[in-house]
C-alpha cells in the first residue's frame, strides 16, 4: 500500500455518521448524519486520520500538505462506503423465465413448488465449477463497487448439500482475498428443503445441524448462520433448532423472517437474540415490538418486494417503534437481480416511508452493525478503515431525489482509489 497520504478536500457535504460505532442508530438518531460542509478527510495507511473542515485540515497538516494526493470533492457528496448486509452473491444461472411467469400471475411460492425458484438456482450452482462461480460472482462484485458499495455480506444456500455449500463459501472466501470489496460470509444451508427431502424435512434439518454446521464452523468459512423461516420452507420450531445449533458452533444467528405471511419469524429472531431479521414484509406488531426490545436489526429489502410486485415492509413503523433498520439489495437471481444499492435507497424512500437521511444511515452504519462491522466501517471517523464513496451530487437529498441514477464518482477502499470518474481503476 502506498505511504502517500490521501486528502479529500472541499466536499460540499461530508456525511460522517459520527457517533454510531458502538451500536446501530434508532428512532430520531437515524436522521443525525453529522454533516460537515466544505469537509476534508485525511487518510494514511488505509486509516482515517482526520475529519473536519478544509480550513481545519490545512491548519492540522500545514507542514505536510505537499505530501498528499488530493481529491477535489468540490460540489460533491462524500459518505462512508455503502454496505450491503444481505446478498446471495455466489450463484450460477439466471431465472428471467420466472419473471415472465410472475407477470402472468404465478406467485413466488407456486414457482418454487413447481421446481423453480431456489431449486432452479441450486441445480445450476451445483453444476457450476468453482472457477465459473468465481468469474460470475466477480462480475457482480465489480458492479457493486461501481455503485459505491465497499462491503457486502454473502450467503450460501444454493448448494443444499455439504459439498456444494462449502463450494459456495470457499468461492466467497477467495473473492474476499482477491477483490477490493470486503465479503462477510453467512452459511445458509437451510435456504430451502431439497426435493429429495420433501417428504421428511426434519431429516434435512438434522443433516444441516449434524453435518453441515460443524464442518462450516471447523473450516471457519462463515460468521453467521441463516434460515428461511416461512410456511412451506422451515417452521419456527425447525428454524430455532438450526439457529441454536449454529450458535453452539460460534455462528451468529440471522433469519429470513415473515416475507410471505406472518409466521412468527420476527418473534423468533428476538427470542434467539439474532443479529438481524431480514425481509419482514408481514411482521406482526408484536414481533416488531419484540425486535425493538431485543435490539435485533431489521434488514429491509425493498427491491425484493418491488420485483415480486408485493407490498414493501413498513420501514416507517419499524423506525418509529425503535427498531434499528438497515437496507440491502438482496442481490439474487430470482427475487432481486440487482446490484444497485443506491436504487434500493431510492425505494426505501418511495416504498417504505423512510427519509433520505434514514436510508443513508440504513445503508452505512446500521448496515455495518447488521454484519458486526460497525467498529471498523460504516462511518467516517478517525481510526476507522478509510472506506469512502464520493457521489456527483451536492447533497444527500439529491442522492435520493434523482432516483434510478448511479451518481457514484469515486470509491476509496481501505485508503486506495478503486473507482474514479465512475470507472473501475
Amino acid at each position: 500500500m502506498s505511504t502517500r497520504p490521501l486528502w479529500i478536500r472541499h466536499a460540499s457535504q461530508l456525511v460522517t455518521l459520527a457517533g454510531g460505532s458502538q451500536a446501530p442508530l434508532t428512532g430520531k438518531r437515524m436522521e443525525e448524519l453529522s454533516i460537515i460542509e466544505d469537509g476534508s478527510v485525511w487518510v494514511e495507511d488505509g486509516i482515517i486520520r482526520f475529519v473536519g473542515t478544509d480550513q481545519e485540515a490545512r491548519a492540522a497538516y500545514r507542514d505536510r500538505l505537499e505530501e498528499a494526493e488530493v481529491i477535489d470533492a468540490a460540489g460533491k457528496l462524500v459518505t462512508p462506503g455503502l454496505i450491503d448486509p444481505h446478498t446471495h452473491l455466489v450463484f450460477a444461472g439466471s431465472r428471467e423465465n420466472e419473471f415472465d411467469m410472475r407477470l402472468k400471475g404465478a406467485t413466488y411460492m407456486e414457482i418454487m413448488n413447481q421446481g423453480g425458484g431456489i431449486h432452479a438456482t441450486t441445480e445450476a450452482t451445483r453444476k457450476a465449477s468453482p472457477e465459473t462461480l468465481y468469474a460470475e460472482s466477480k462480475k457482480r462484485l465489480d458492479q457493486f463497487l461501481l455503485h459505491g458499495v465497499t462491503t457486502v455480506e454473502a450467503k450460501s444456500g444454493y448448494g443444499l448439500t455439504l459439498e456444494h455449500e462449502l463450494k459456495q463459501l470457499e468461492v466467497a472466501a477467495e473473492l474476499d482475498r482477491t477483490h477490493p470489496i470486503d465479503i462477510v460470509s453467512t452459511f445458509m444451508g437451510a435456504h430451502a428443503v431439497p426435493r429429495d427431502y420433501r417428504d421428511d424435512p426434519d431429516r434435512f434439518v438434522d443433516y444441516v445441524i449434524e453435518e453441515m454446521i460443524p464442518e462450516v464452523a471447523r473450516r471457519k468459512l462463515a460468521v453467521f448462520n441463516d434460515v428461511f423461516c416461512e410456511r412451506g420452507v422451515f417452521t419456527p420450531e425447525q428454524s430455532r433448532r438450526i439457529l441454536e445449533a449454529g450458535r453452539a458452533y460460534g455462528l451468529l444467528p440471522k433469519i429470513h423472517a415473515d416475507e410471505i405471511e406472518p409466521y412468527e419469524g420476527a418473534e423468533l429472531a428476538a427470542e434467539v437474540g439474532a443479529v438481524s431479521a431480514d425481509h419482514l414484509l408481514r411482521a406482526s406488531d408484536k414481533g416488531i415490538a419484540m425486535m425493538a426490545e431485543a435490539g435485533v436489526i431489521a434488514v429491509l429489502l425493498p427491491g425484493t418486494a418491488f420485483f415480486l410486485m408485493a407490498e414493501s415492509a413498513n420501514g416507517r413503523k419499524m423506525i418509529d417503534a425503535g427498531v434499528p433498520v438497515a437496507i440491502s439489495t438482496d442481490c439474487n437471481p430470482g427475487s432481486s437481480p440487482t446490484v444497485s444499492l443506491p436504487l434500493i435507497m431510492n425505494l426505501g424512500c418511495l416504498k417504505m416511508g423512510m427519509t433520505p437521511a434514514e436510508v443513508l444511515t440504513a445503508a452505512t452504519i446500521n448496515a455495518a452493525h447488521a454484519i458486526r462491522r460497525g467498529h471498523e466501517v460504516g462511518s467516517i471517523e478517525t481510526g476507522k478503515q478509510a472506506d469512502i464513496t464520493i457521489f456527483d451530487v451536492p447533497n444527500y437529498m439529491q442522492l435520493q431525489y434523482r432516483y434510478g441514477v448511479n451518481h457514484t464518482h469515486t470509491v476509496i477502499k481501505a485508503g486506495v482509489k478503486v473507482v474514479e470518474g465512475g470507472r473501475l481503476i
